[in-house]
């Protein structure tokens, strides 16, 4: 079960952040803003006040809810959010707001404080895990650990955000169900070099339905903005300031190759690798077990360590 819990991201953009767990006793579905505590850790649920904290970071176009899986298995020992980020999910999704990633970091610093979670290990996907590692980076009193799951250090340049462009408006909008969403995705899709039911499950969940069909519940534009603020710099030299425990994760079939992973583990003070096989880009998503097989470990040795 997952409540929502409203903070507030920087310059006033409103973000809703996923606790997974028991519902707490108001029932399911109550609204918590953070600043709305009664004097307890701001945002938790009954019961969850002590475990450590573990926040679950998403990748462009991701949600909150691609971690439902993992967070409930995390929430049996720590208190597990998600979060949807900016531009995601069911936060807001101004047209005037920021898409740097000084506003995506400052979110998740504003978002740590809030709930009441640092230090906490950080779990990001993707996009997800810059923030999270530039966020160790900056504000190392509020990480305790990262996991970057499929995420490159490197500059990709602007050949990459050119055909992020043209992909996008490839996709057929609006789609008139959510099987043709799944099966656009899955197998459709020119990006797809073999049949992939769990990404078309992985897009399906970034739908929403409108009178006309099923369209993202994203602005593809912010995603575009979003992206152009990474896809230029290589982000090597943010690695070298992550003083805690990182874990660099890998799928065998992912984007981000095995020489580049190992080299991050390299630069990285404290760095280690994991992969998962028959896996690609949605490691979490492809192969559930064999991620949490990779980062249990790790997680057991930091939470272990005073």
């Amino acid at each position: 079960m997952a409540r929502r819990i409203d903070v507030t991201g920087t310059g006033g953009v409103r973000l809703a952040a996923w606790e997974f767990g028991d519902p707490p006793k108001d029932g399911p579905d109550l609204v918590i803003p953070a600043q709305s505590t009664g004097g307890r850790t701001p945002g938790a649920a009954h019961g969850t006040e002590n475990r450590p904290g573990v926040l679950l970071l998403h990748g462009l176009m991701g949600r909150a809810s691609h971690w439902a899986s993992t967070a409930r298995w995390l929430s049996e020992r720590h208190r597990a959010v998600a979060l949807d980020q900016r531009g995601h999910g069911r936060s807001e999704k101004p047209p005037e707001a920021a898409f740097t990633r000084e506003a995506y970091v400052e979110d998740l610093e504003a978002a740590l404080e809030q709930l009441g979670l640092a230090p906490a290990v950080l779990i990001g996907h993707a996009m997800g895990a810059l923030t999270a590692w530039q966020l160790a980076a900056k504000r190392p009193d509020l990480v305790r650990a990262v996991v970057i799951c499929d995420m490159r250090a490197s500059a990709l340049g602007s050949a990459s955000q050119r055909e992020w462009a043209d992909w996008f408006k490839s996709w057929p909008v609006p789609f008139a169900t959510l099987a043709e969403v799944r099966k656009w995705f899955g197998e459709d899709d020119p990006w797809v070099e073999r049949p992939n039911a769990s990404r078309g499950e992985f897009y399906a969940e970034v739908m929403q339905e409108s009178p006309d069909g099923w369209r993202p519940v994203f602005e593809p534009e912010q995603m575009l903005k979003s992206r152009e603020t990474w896809v230029y710099d290589a982000h090597w030299e943010e690695l070298t300031q992550v003083r805690c425990p990182a874990l660099v994760v890998r799928g065998l079939d992912g984007e981000l190759g095995r020489a580049e992973a190992q080299e991050m583990v390299r630069v990285l003070p404290r760095g280690e690798y994991a992969e998962v096989a028959d896996a690609g880009h949605l490691v979490h998503y492809d192969q559930p077990e064999g991620w949490r097989t990779a980062i249990e470990p790790f997680l057991d040795t930091v939470f272990s360590t005073p």
